[in-house]
């Protein structure tokens, strides 16, 4: 049997993806969230002078240890959100495979640049 297409999200306008604030952004900490086993916590340099924390279902694919010093797409102005008690204030962007017949656990990989940008560089 062949894996399931991804469902397609509804077409937006122009207008509405150029309200999006991607942003690079260099993670400066990382560690487990305490009260969910697929998390990350991390805090990133969004180029603002403050730290951002930011909650992260990557953990089935990343270590803490391996997200610092990544450099990652964020989406920057994302309403802030309660996510198991710990507030995260924006989302990295990631990929993964689609899902299959079988439910299988699906591979995330998270986006960075391809060059080096400092930290608050603007995504287009």
């Amino acid at each position: 049997m062949a894996d399931p297409a991804p469902t397609p999200k509804p077409q937006i306008t122009y207008e509405d993806f150029a309200k999006i604030d991607l942003r690079v952004a260099r993670v400066i900490h990382a560690e487990n969230h305490p009260g969910a086993d697929r998390l990350l916590k991390l805090q990133v340099d969004d180029g603002s002078g403050t730290p951002r924390q930011i909650c992260s279902g990557i953990r089935d694919n990343y270590t803490a240890e391996q997200m610092v010093g990544k450099l990652v797409i964020l989406v920057a102005n994302l309403a802030p959100r309660v996510i198991r008690g710990e507030e995260s204030r924006g989302m990295l962007l990631a990929g993964s495979e689609p899902p299959t017949a079988e439910g299988a656990p699906r591979r995330v990989v998270v986006l960075t640049p391809a060059g080096d940008l400092p930290p608050g560089s603007i995504v287009s």
